[in-house]
């Protein structure tokens, strides 16, 4: 037969273009030994083009189609129901009608059949596009097969289907529809099985839907399902419903809809030994595809059928151990404040940079903290940590420590702790001495300078070899133990604080107000600088007018033929200077810097401009340096009046000092660790462009998609496997689809924590308070920060935020984010600025519209919408 119809044992696994997701995986199942597919055939997408490819209309109403856009809903409907239209009119080809005959004769005519849409971006690992399409059961007759083909055919365009194509990005002209003839089954009972576990993303978790009659009524969210959970040879665990209602087919064609009887309604569908022998079945299937099925079943006088198995195309990917054994991971995105995927070549930075136990998987990195939890001293350090830093990080594996069964407890070894920051106690002779701190800044500035004269002389395999040499130098600058001593001590003074001054004064976060406008914070300075910016342009109205119409990043030269440009210029670039390596996400130093599309700062520009009056950014630093004086002062004479009260002044205001002194270098050396990170960008980036003069890649960028090893094996032979990039490219693409999780299993169980808290208010969105005061203000959800538009006043409410956002905290009363802790970047920066902030709010961006009234508590860590 021609390639216009092929049964399912004649489906070759290359041809998705030919059958469909679905069809490929019904072709591959019906080839597996002892798994039982209902025979059938598929009218390929060659069949469907043939119909369609001479009708202008048609042609005419797609190209139409493809120039509309997600919101135009009323035209995609208007058009999608004329090209509906067309192709139920649509003559089918002489030749498919006669192979869809061949076909029935071969199966029985007689039968009744399955007829089911199969689309060429359905089913894949990346999209599942369920339900996308149309399913037609219990169909009779060459006629009414062929009839329903064509209704397959139009169901390519309805509504639903066309914007769920819009929404990921697949060009309706591209994406063809193949039907499936599929002799029907009349099960007893049917169901779903998913290979892992779709809630908890257990891939040694096996789930079974199961009901009575046709599976339809289960899909289609008719009735309820009994749910059973199967591990290795075990039922784990078993939910019957009550089951009401059925689906059945009917002799004559069609399907209708049954009452159960009542007696009936609660009997368990399936036998033990039946969900264990279906249970069995699944894992060949899994097997053979390599991955987590989800996979419909039927069965008939005691046998099982299965008639469509696909990928589980929402599990995270478990990220790479080379054992057997048991592991527990942990998100760093959620440590670093910036959760999104992280391009090869920035991963491979990170991982060279970090002396932790890493491991990849999503396109974000993972600590595996095993053998930390392992022995009880080790561990106790890591909740602790994790208290401080996340506590639903912390509860969560909590839950996997009291589960009792997947960690094997070491005794106390003290070196099973990976590296920490360095220790917490202070040499005594610097206690105080906030000239180690510029000691320190001057020690990362210099080193800094004499890496962009050195690396100026270096290229092709030696520049590789002299930034592994270099990222040396990082590492010592960055676990300096004196370093870590200076933020810690600030830490660990502020903790005290809160502590002592609820005990002795019943005042709860207190740290919060002496930590505002402390000297040496490089990332506070970068967002009260940017005001200095707007101080500089705001006399000129010219100069106002222009930024707020630039389109492109030339912009900075066309300034100069303003009145009040070059002087525009001049400050943008000197802020540039010490802060372009800055951006949002930038642990990715694949990121876009600002020094590399200035353009990012114009709105923050223009909405400091707008927001707020000349000289605002040294008042606003003065303001809080008042107010925590002001505290300072008031604290101690409180102190004084109780008994042992000059004692409990002298040991107060001594830790003030280590506050106010030390806090603010908490930011600084990841601002050494960016700035090295963009020298090395910049010398790659020659190397990119003489392998874009050679041909080798297309782009400069391509070379993000590489790790540094590849790179340096690339500049070394000049040899590339073009494919590798373009593939890593889709899988970024779907990277950025997934959420990841906080802490995660090697059998990609999913551990979620939650916030253990009496008394709040009916309704509140709890997360973690982290800067003490109550706001009421607008809601803004704001995902990418170059979509900011911020009035004074305003709540920002976002995913998360990394030191690339700060500039927009001069502009907002509060924060709110989904990831953060004590001492993540947006939190430290919310406490110096004074803007109450409550973070790790689980799904803020979702339960928080744009533009709702609410009230962020900083003390209690709780929003409210008004």
């Amino acid at each position: 037969m021609s390639t216009l119809v092929l049964g399912f044992q004649e489906i070759e696994k290359t041809q998705l273009l030919l059958v469909g997701g679905k069809g490929l995986n019904l072709g591959e199942l019906s080839k597996i030994e002892g798994i039982q597919v209902p025979e059938g055939f598929c009218v390929t997408t060659l069949g469907f083009q043939k119909a369609i490819e001479q009708n202008e209309t048609y042609h005419a109403l797609l190209d139409r189609l493809t120039m509309l856009t997600v919101e135009d809903r009323d035209e995609i409907g208007e058009i999608s129901r004329k090209i509906r239209q067309i192709v139920m009119d649509v003559e089918i080809p002489s030749d498919v009608v006669k192979a869809v005959a061949h076909y029935l004769t071969q199966f029985g005519e007689e039968h009744a059949y399955a007829v089911r849409s199969s689309a060429t971006a359905e089913d894949l690992p990346h999209a599942s596009f369920a339900g996308q399409q149309d399913t037609y059961l219990n169909i009779i007759g060459k006629e009414e097969i062929l009839q329903h083909i064509s209704k397959c055919w139009a169901s390519l365009f309805t509504d639903r289907a066309v914007i769920y194509r819009m929404q990921n990005g697949f060009d309706h002209r591209h994406v063809y529809l193949s039907v499936i003839v599929q002799r029907m089954v009349f099960p007893q009972a049917s169901g779903i099985l998913f290979t892992a576990d779709p809630i908890s993303c257990n891939r040694k978790l096996l789930s079974i839907d199961a009901s009575f009659g046709l599976g339809e009524a289960l899909v289609s969210g008719l009735v309820s399902a009994d749910c059973y959970k199967v591990q290795g040879e075990e039922i784990v665990q078993k939910r019957i419903a009550t089951k009401k209602l059925a689906i059945y087919g009917r002799k004559e064609g069609g399907t209708q809809t049954e009452q159960i009887d009542p007696d009936q309604q609660k009997v368990q569908t399936l036998t033990e030994q039946q969900i264990l022998q279906l249970a069995r079945i699944g894992r060949q299937i899994e097997a053979y595809f390599g991955y987590p099925q989800d996979i419909e079943w039927c069965l008939v006088d005691d046998s099982f059928y299965i008639v469509q198995s696909r990928p589980i195309t929402t599990l995270y990917p478990i990220p790479e151990a080379n054992d057997q054994e048991n592991h527990v991971y942990i998100s760093v995105g959620h440590q670093q404040m910036m959760t999104d995927p992280i391009k090869p070549l920035g991963l491979s930075f990170f991982l060279l940079t970090t002396p932790a136990p890493m491991r990849k998987a999503g396109g974000r990195l993972f600590v595996d903290v095993t053998q930390r939890l392992a022995s009880p001293d080790s561990r106790n350090n890591l909740l602790h940590a994790m208290g401080q830093h996340d506590p639903l990080m912390k509860d969560a594996l909590m839950n996997i420590i009291e589960r009792g069964d997947f960690i094997k407890s070491l005794p106390n070894d003290t070196k099973a702790s990976s590296p920490t920051r360095g220790n917490t106690d202070i040499p005594a002779q610097f206690e105080n001495n906030p000239s180690i701190v510029s000691d320190l800044i001057k020690r990362s500035q210099t080193s800094i300078e004499e890496l962009k004269q050195n690396i100026q002389m270096k290229s092709g395999s030696d520049l590789f070899d002299f930034i592994l040499e270099d990222i040396q130098e990082l590492k010592k600058i960055l676990f300096d133990p004196q370093s870590s001593a200076v933020f810690m001590a600030a830490m660990n003074a502020s903790s005290w604080i809160n502590e002592k001054m609820n005990e002795w004064l019943g005042e709860k976060n207190v740290a919060d107000t002496l930590s505002q406008s402390v000297p040496n914070n490089i990332t506070s300075e970068m967002g009260l600088a940017l005001m200095g910016v707007a101080d500089v342009i705001r006399p000129y109205p010219e100069v106002i007018d222009f930024l707020q119409h630039v389109k492109d990043d030339n912009f900075l030269e066309e300034l100069v033929t303003f009145e009040g440009g070059q002087e525009t210029r001049d400050a943008i670039q000197a802020y540039l200077d010490i802060y372009g390596m800055r951006c949002a996400g930038e642990i990715d130093m694949t990121r876009t810097r600002w020094i590399e599309k200035p353009i990012t700062l114009v709105p923050m520009i223009l909405g400091n401009i707008k927001n707020f009056e000349p000289n605002a950014g040294k008042r606003k630093f003065e303001q809080g340096r008042e107010e925590a004086l002001e505290k300072e002062q008031e604290l101690l004479e409180r102190l004084k009046q109780l008994p042992d009260g000059e004692q409990k002044a002298i040991e107060t205001k001594r830790m003030i000092d280590l506050v106010r002194n030390f806090i603010g270098y908490r930011e600084y050396p990841k601002y050494g660790m960016i700035n090295r990170y963009f020298v090395y960008k910049q010398a790659l980036l020659k190397e990119a462009e003489k392998l874009v003069e050679a041909s080798k890649i297309h782009e400069i960028e391509d070379i993000y998609y590489l790790t540094f090893e590849e790179l340096h094996e690339v500049v070394r032979t000049n040899k590339l496997d073009y494919q590798i990039i373009s593939k890593r490219k889709g899988d970024y693409k779907y990277y950025e689809k997934l959420t990841p999780p906080r802490v995660i299993t090697s059998d990609g169980e999913i551990f979620v924590g939650e916030y253990k808290r009496e008394n709040l208010p009916a309704n509140a969105i709890v997360g973690l308070p982290v800067s003490s005061g109550v706001i009421e203000g607008r809601a803004r959800v704001i995902l990418h920060m170059e979509e900011a538009d911020l009035e004074e006043g305003d709540i920002l409410v976002t995913a998360f935020t990394d030191p690339g956002w700060t500039p927009l905290f001069v502009s907002i009363k509060g924060l709110i984010t989904e990831v953060g802790g004590l001492m993540t970047h947006g939190a430290v920066i919310a406490r110096e600025y004074g803007l109450p902030a409550v973070v790790g709010v689980e799904n803020a961006t979702k339960l928080i519209k744009d533009g709702q009234r609410i009230r962020v508590n900083g003390t209690e860590g709780y929003i409210e919408i008004l």
